[in-house]
């Protein structure tokens, strides 16, 4: 990740904080900067380990509502039908968010491993995002 330090930001807040004084010398200013630069530093390092945090991915076909007294019908063969039809997009859902949905593709040559093509982000409340 490249890092900037945005000076002018850092002057505006020496000033508003009556740091900006004539009476410092050059080297104390660079000793602020540096300062500045390992606190923004430390803040990275921060938000790297965040990203580095195993999340749950799921991606949902559909789903049913059956009575247990059904469900306690199935065996081997049976089918259960979906809320969601064929050609529909499929839901991602991230740690029990819906976070995106697209369709299912084949990902390997020898089709033994489905994915998913995301066609929509999802917004952050629910509502549609990226497409």
């Amino acid at each position: 990740m490249a890092q900037s330090f945005d000076y002018e930001s850092s002057a505006d807040r020496m000033a508003a904080s009556g740091e900006g004084r004539t009476d410092t010398s050059p080297l104390e200013r660079l000793a602020d900067i540096a300062a500045r630069t390992a606190e923004e530093t430390a803040k990275l390092a921060n938000v790297d380990t965040i990203l580095r945090i195993p999340v749950t991915m799921q991606v949902v076909l559909g789903s049913a509502t059956i009575p247990v007294a059904n469900l306690m019908k199935l065996g081997r063969g049976a089918v259960v039908p979906l809320d969601h039809r064929v050609g529909e997009p499929v839901d991602v859902v991230v740690n029990g968010r819906i976070v995106a949905r697209g369709e299912v593709v084949v990902v390997e040559e020898d089709n033994s491993r489905f994915g998913v093509s995301l066609t929509e982000i999802v917004g952050p409340l629910g509502g549609h995002g990226e497409t």
